[in-house]
């Protein structure tokens, strides 16, 4: 079975996320969309609800499946079987640091492959980052995300305008 490991931290997710998701899943067996924390990042959304939006987003393809993940990725590519790390190079400058990430994980585990996608000309420049921007300076964000994770923007949208 060729297991491919999709992580990221998918706050919220995109879709070119979703592009590279529906592509794998028609070159993988089996597609483990891996929702890391990141200790650089300060997250709109738990965890918790990355990983249903997810599973929501991609009820279409069955050879995919959401997962939170925490700890070193190899540890997940072990975990879920993974041949595999699979990543979205959006623009050149993608391409310094997700080199740098892939000959880590293959230092840490010498049999650890990093296959590398470029996203559709439409999704090139989107990134969760610049949704969540968009999104917080009242922009108009849905064209960006697949519909249910607009739905559950807005409510996060509401609930931050109400705190404040």
């Amino acid at each position: 079975m060729r297991n491919v490991l999709y992580p990221g931290s998918f706050d919220p997710l995109t879709n070119g996320h979703l592009d590279l998701i529906a592509r794998a899943s028609r070159l993988f067996d089996r597609v483990v969309v891996a929702v890391a924390v990141n200790s650089e990042k300060q997250p709109m959304f738990t965890i918790e609800e990355r990983v249903e939006m997810i599973e929501e987003c991609c009820h279409a393809w069955p050879n995919v499946r959401a997962v939170p993940s925490y700890g070193l990725l190899v540890e997940a590519v072990e975990k879920y079987q993974a041949g595999a790390i699979l990543r979205g190079l959006r623009a050149f400058s993608d391409f310094e640091y997700e080199l740098q990430m892939a000959l880590m994980n293959r230092s840490l585990k010498s049999d650890c492959e990093t296959i590398f996608l470029t996203p559709t000309a439409n999704n090139s420049f989107v990134s969760s980052r610049l949704v969540k921007e968009v999104a917080l300076l009242g922009g108009d964000y849905g064209k960006y995300v697949p519909e249910p994770v607009a739905r559950r923007l807005a409510v996060k949208l509401a609930e931050r305008r109400e705190k404040a």
